[in-house]
């Protein structure tokens, strides 16, 4: 199987970013997840088919880990891309400017909304 095909369903990419922590028995594995053990299992085959994942039967547990290399193709492919994204033109903005621009935008929305229409006059109480 594809690793690519692998990897495509959430689920997955769960269980190989839970197992990149180290290896897991099927019980904990579901645990972490509100689907049953049998999905679980289903999961880690197609994982274990794609070369993802291996499984140690350890008594009568089996405990999964990633394999050495199974990501290989993933990662070439996004190492192509980091290739490209790197030659693109033009600064990256970080997040914190972005979130100060939100802010801004915020800010004049809420003072647009408080503001007098236009051809009102505006008129002072006396007490």
């Amino acid at each position: 199987m594809d690793p690519f095909t692998a990897i495509a369903d959430p689920v997955r990419r769960a269980l190989v970013e839970r197992l990149s922590g180290g290896p897991a028995r099927v019980v904990d594995l579901t645990a972490d997840h509100e689907i049953s053990r049998p999905a679980i299992s289903r999961h880690l085959r197609v994982l274990g088919a794609a070369g993802i994942v291996s499984a140690d039967d350890v008594g009568r547990e089996r405990h999964y880990r990633l394999t050495p290399g199974g990501l290989a193709a993933v990662q070439t492919w996004l190492g192509g891309l980091g290739a490209v994204a790197t030659a693109t033109p033009g600064p990256r903005v970080p997040e914190h400017v972005l979130d100060g621009l939100d802010l801004e935008v915020r800010r004049a929305g809420r003072d647009r909304g408080q503001a007098t229409p236009p051809g009102t006059i505006e008129t002072k109480e006396t007490g």
